[in-house]
């Protein structure tokens, strides 16, 4: 797809980097990223199957070694630029990625991590990533190379760590054809389909897989694609009204933030035809509408699986607004709806979704156990409960719970629990999700201390400094409780159902607020 699209449309604008106003032609998609493989070889010796860490705020030089990797077959392991040292070294040690490309200021955490992870032999350090960086003038003597022989639908581009209902990221095992069927979803399912005529835009970050298919999209169909540098609720609608943008997906809180903007002119003076986003808020799907004056269409896929139902293609949008319906199943995938006992229920009855198809993940790397409970017997177990109308329009129930979703981004439980209990103080730590008006989900922590005489507030303030050397700022808990004890299992395990009912009955402290309240 980048060669054909270098040849048919060579001196079309492929990408444009809001921050830096840098901008990639499709043929310059196709020459750096030829020369980028070549490098890579040469200095590295990566080779197809190797893992690749990329590390790297939305720039220029994401997408060009992204595209590099799949052009010869090497696998990247996308890391979020916010990560500290435990959650990439997780990443960095599971994947046995053997090379990082980040930035400059990522120095002493991948030195801390090579430590203790014998897989990671190199690192390349970029000054920012941007179209100017020397690393771009080191390559330009570099011939590029045609992609390796050997690549194919199956073959893995990416594994992308996802945070499930349950342990550790667990990382997904996605191809060629994974992206290609997104793409192709996306193109075809807007009408009139998507054309060189049309701006695509992401304010997602680039360690996630929307950005990668808003390239793949400009691929397929010859459209632009803007990159910003992360959502600023403030500035979005004016950032699409100069851009140009006719498309974008949002998701999480985006909606909720951009309603609590003041109203601009940018808003509604803009090109966009259709927003996608997955998760509209049912009770102001109306609203939405009305305020930016296009459709809000709605989107559900997993991490594993790809783009796998819509409302974009329904003719009756219009009487569906407000009433959750997440559309219909693409023609890539095959449905169902499932009870405790993997039976199908009947009509409008809440069961599991269960999904079938081409593109699905090939499993979990290095996870069999977990792969096997996903995908049983070709079915890939999605974990979110939904209903099913009598004319195979499907419905949004709930979802398993030890994930928690906040704000579009998911977070594995286990994995912060982790990291407070490395904590010398802490005996043992549950965390779950709290409802929260704007960001859907909030973490809260319930902590047993070794002390149970300290001083609280400090004590919560040094576990906050401590999770903040070593997490992802979105991942702290907001919201914090201390008991003398946990509910247990008979095999140890804390009974989260039990923290559930609790709610937040004891003093609670609240990290935004800055203050303990009784709830």
């Amino acid at each position: 797809m980048l060669l054909r699209a270098a040849e048919q449309w060579p001196d079309r604008t492929a990408l444009v980097f809001d921050a830096s106003g840098d901008e990639f032609t499709f043929a310059e998609l196709e020459s750096q990223t030829g020369r980028i493989v070549s490098f890579l070889a040469g200095e590295f010796g990566i080779a197809a199957g190797d893992r690749v860490a990329l590390m790297l705020p939305n720039v220029g030089a994401y997408p060009l070694f992204w595209l590099a990797l799949a052009r010869m077959g090497a696998i990247t392991v996308p890391l979020n630029p916010a990560y500290r040292t435990e959650d990439a070294r997780h990443l960095l040690t599971h994947s046995g990625a053997s090379l990082i490309v980040t930035t400059r200021e990522k120095v002493d955490l991948v030195e801390d991590v090579r430590r203790t992870s014998g897989d990671l032999k190199n690192a390349l350090f970029l000054s920012s990533g941007s179209k100017e960086d020397p690393f771009f003038e080191t390559i330009r003597t570099f011939r590029g190379c045609p992609p390796g022989p050997n690549i194919g639908a199956a073959t893995v581009t990416n594994i992308q760590y996802t945070s499930g209902t349950t342990g550790l990221p667990k990382g997904c095992l996605l191809t060629n054809l994974y992206w290609i069927q997104i793409a192709d979803v996306i193109v075809s399912s807007i009408k009139p389909e998507l054309s060189g005529d049309d701006v695509v835009m992401t304010a997602q970050p680039f360690s996630y897989i929307d950005p990668h298919w808003n390239l793949i999209v400009a691929l397929r169909s010859g459209a632009k694609l803007v990159v910003l540098e992360r959502f600023r609720p403030s500035i979005f609608w004016a950032k699409v009204a100069e851009h140009g943008v006719t498309f974008f997906y949002c998701l999480g809180a985006m909606p909720t933030l951009m309603l609590k903007m003041p109203v601009s002119k940018e808003e509604t003076a803009h090109r966009v035809r259709r927003v996608v986003c997955s998760g509209i808020p049912a009770d102001r799907h109306a609203e939405l509408e009305e305020r930016y004056g296009v459709p809000w269409v709605e989107a559900y896929g997993t991490t594993e699986t790809g783009a796998d139902i819509s409302d974009w293609a329904l003719e009756d949008h219009a009487s569906l607004v407000g009433t959750g319906c997440l559309g219909e199943v693409s023609r890539h995938r095959v449905a169902r709806v499932i009870d405790e006992h993997g039976d199908d229920v009947a009509v409008d009855e809440v069961g599991q979704l269960i999904l079938k198809g081409p593109g699905i993940m090939l499993g979990y790397y290095r996870n069999d156990a977990a792969t096997a409970v996903a995908i049983r017997d070709g079915w890939y177990h999605t974990g979110d409960f939904v209903r099913r109308d009598d004319r195979g329009r499907f419905f949004f129930n709930s979802r398993q719970k030890d994930m928690i979703r906040r704000g579009g981004e998911n977070i594995s439980a286990a994995e912060v629990e982790a990291v407070l209990q490395m904590h010398p103080d802490v005996v043992i730590a549950a965390c779950v999700p709290v409802v929260d008006a704007l960001r859907e989900e909030e973490v809260k922590a319930y902590i047993v201390l070794r002390d149970k005489n300290c001083d609280l507030t400090s004590k919560v303030a040094e576990l906050i400094s401590f999770s903040s050397d070593r997490l992802a700022r979105f991942k702290i808990p907001r919201h914090w409780e201390f008991r003398e004890a946990l509910p247990m299992t008979p095999s140890e395990r804390v009974k989260k159902n039990e923290l559930h009912a609790d709610g937040m009955r004891e003093k609670s402290y609240d990290r935004v607020e800055g203050q303990w309240s009784e709830s």
